[in-house]
């Protein structure tokens, strides 16, 4: 059986998200907002089915998906980007593929201790965020 990620997690670092943010094209009012911010995520997750949103006091971002069904993914709050999506289990990490206009696009999650990672990829740039589970 896969980890549980659902809980509430608060971001405690955050690496190269400048310049992921670039690669995506985002402004660079938007960008210098959204680097001083400090998101939360608050998961749900019931076997397959994962609803993942990011709060933010700028700006909300919500995605849900089931492991293995691709579907059409806006990243509206982001880079307002289409894109195909698929989300699946390698072992106990949650391995996101977004098929779009831009390349080797896509997230990778994984559970350590007490810590929620996410790696962000986007062409050749890789945004590394920690989060901590709040009690």
């Amino acid at each position: 059986m896969p980890v549980n990620y659902s809980g509430t997690w608060d971001i405690v670092s955050n690496v190269n998200f400048e310049k992921y943010m670039t690669t995506l094209g985002i402004d660079f009012a938007t960008r210098k907002i959204a680097a001083m911010l400090k998101p939360q995520k608050v998961i749900k997750q019931e076997g397959d089915c994962f609803t993942i949103r990011t709060l933010t006091t700028f700006r909300n971002y919500e995605c849900s998906f089931k492991i293995g069904e691709e579907y059409q993914e806006v990243t509206q709050g982001m880079d307002n980007r289409s894109c195909q999506t698929v989300v699946n289990w390698e072992n106990d990490k949650l391995v996101c593929v977004q098929r779009g206009e831009k390349k080797n696009r896509g997230w990778t999650h994984w559970i350590q201790g007490d810590e929620l990672h996410l790696e962000l990829t986007c062409e050749n740039q890789v945004c590394k965020q920690i989060f901590k589970r709040t009690l």
